[in-house]
């Protein structure tokens, strides 16, 4: 199984890293640590997450307020955003695009 994250993502995870790391030295790796552990949950067990809609999953991580919307297709994990919980939940919907059959 492999993943691979929106851009948009990868912009909020560099972006949540920074706030944290300006919060306090260290804070921001440790982040990147719990959510690194996230993915590698839901690589190894990708439907045991709770669907939000359709088949967006969400996986929480530990110890901070976001989640990891993502997508199974195949044998890919797409990461659609790594969400701050108290955020809109609709703003990432405009990122996925419907699974051809």
């Amino acid at each position: 199984m492999s993943c691979f994250f929106h851009s948009e993502a990868v912009r909020e995870l560099d972006a949540a890293i920074d706030y944290y790391e300006d919060c306090a030295p260290g804070l921001g790796l440790d982040f990147s640590v719990e959510v690194q552990a996230a993915v590698d949950r839901l690589l190894l067990f990708p439907e045991a997450c709770p669907r939000l809609v359709d088949d967006v999953r969400r996986c929480l991580v530990n110890r901070f307020p976001y989640g990891i919307l993502y997508r199974q297709e195949g044998e890919q994990i797409h990461i659609i955003a790594v969400m701050h919980l108290r955020r809109d939940p609709q703003y990432w919907r405009k990122r996925v695009k419907p699974i051809e059959e």
